[in-house]
């Protein structure tokens, strides 16, 4: 069973993989299915700015891409690049959007510098007033 030290140590390691030549701001994701399954994601960027994938986007893609569509948290590790993480890296607001569409108001974010030092946050914390799936059609 995956945990969120597990999940921290999976998002720490993609980190390295990031391909950040512009901010050169690494950042990791491990996404943890409900079925236990994890999928990864780091941000990768590009010169024209608008294509960059951030970390979360890149392990939701992966991991619909892969028939999942059922998830219970994700770790979410960030810093400038060659250097341990010093603060919290929240998601951005179009991570946040790509949650709403897949997750529950409970979905974990879990928001760490290390293993050791991490908050958790539920999606509803994050996106307390939104717009997504169940809002089409009222």
């Amino acid at each position: 069973m995956v945990d969120r030290k597990d999940l921290i140590n999976m998002a720490l390691d993609m980190r390295s993989r990031s391909y950040v030549p512009y901010s050169h701001f690494a950042v990791g994701a491990a996404l943890l299915c409900r079925d236990g399954k994890v999928f990864p994601g780091c941000n990768i960027e590009n010169s024209s700015f608008g294509a960059t994938n951030c970390a979360e986007r890149t392990a939701f893609f992966s991991a619909v891409a892969d028939g999942e569509k059922k998830f219970s948290a994700i770790a979410i590790v960030g810093g400038p690049e060659g250097k341990a993480p010093s603060a919290l890296c929240p998601p951005c607001g179009i991570c946040r959007q790509i949650m709403l569409e897949f997750c529950s108001d409970d979905f974990e974010v879990i928001l760490a510098k290390n293993p050791d030092d991490y908050q958790v946050f539920q999606l509803s914390e994050l996106i307390p007033v939104s717009f997504g799936p169940g809002d089409l059609g009222k």
